[in-house]
């Protein structure tokens, strides 16, 4: 133990402790864990800031004590939100919506730099809002409701993907959950959608009978067609020769009968059965 000046002993490798302590706040301070589904970017205090040559996937890195590791989620997001707009008639409708969006993984340095961790609420929402405004806008209360949703979310995708070309965000996909109007404007649009489609079933029903008819004619005619044909070929010698060809037939038969010709030049057979 040795003796310091004011007589306390000092244990040996005491001063170890401190060096011990710092060491381990080093440690502490240059790794960085990287969750799944996430992405770092190196911020280097004494450098030039944002590194943007190199984004850190998953995983634990060592990093510089003075130097920051920025994290943020890679993968897909999603955001909703609900505006209100106008449609093409001046009319304001509520559109709740969502959009399927990343960051560009290998450029993730170069948005943080340029937009900054909140670039969601910065440049994202602000480019859906303003897409969705532009083409709602050309479109009739009727058709929003209606037939037109598909077509309106293709749509705003390429018009928010236009205008993000160049921002280091993918958008993958957009939703028109719902589209709200005012009631009265709703109740006659719905009364409207029924009428057309009662109109288109009762035209329905009106091609069907026609349909109907036009086959009942077809066959009709063809029976006709068919009985004046036939008609046209029983000549009194053919018919003749049928009822004689008849008789011999049943002449033939060993049940016991009795035949009668007709009188007359053509008169055809009379055959009476079961006579005992």
């Amino acid at each position: 133990m040795a003796r310091n000046q004011i007589g306390f002993n000092i244990p040996k490798g005491a001063f170890l402790i401190p060096v011990a302590v710092i060491l381990l706040i080093f440690i502490a301070k240059s790794t960085k864990t990287i969750g799944p589904g996430e992405a770092g970017v190196l911020f280097e205090r004494f450098g030039e800031g944002i590194n943007t040559e190199k984004t850190y996937g998953e995983g634990f890195h060592f990093v510089a004590p003075w130097n920051d590791m920025i994290v943020q989620k890679v993968r897909q997001q999603s955001i909703s939100d609900q505006m209100n707009v106008l449609s093409l008639n001046g009319l304001e409708v509520r559109v709740d919506g969502t959009v399927w969006f990343r960051p560009d993984y290998e450029n993730l340095g170069k948005l943080i730099k340029t937009k900054g961790v909140n670039y969601i609420s910065d440049i994202l929402d602000p480019a859906i809002n303003a897409a969705a405004r532009s083409i709602v806008g050309r479109y009739t209360p009727e058709q929003l409701y209606s037939s037109k949703r598909d077509v309106i979310e293709q749509e705003i995708l390429e018009d928010a993907q236009a205008e993000l070309k160049d921002q280091y965000i993918i958008i993958e996909r957009v939703l028109v959950e719902d589209v709200q109007l005012p009631n009265t404007i709703k109740d006659a649009i719905e009364r409207k959608l029924k009428q057309e489609q009662e109109a288109l079933e009762y035209q329905f029903r009106i091609e069907k009978a026609e349909k109907e008819a036009q086959r009942q004619r077809i066959e009709a005619q063809g029976k006709a067609d068919a009985n004046r044909i036939l008609s046209a070929s029983l000549t009194d010698k053919i018919l003749q020769d049928k009822g004689i060809e008849a008789t011999n037939k049943l002449a033939e038969s060993t049940n016991s009968k009795v035949v009668i010709i007709g009188s007359g030049k053509t008169g055809m057979p009379i055959i009476l059965g079961n006579q005992n």
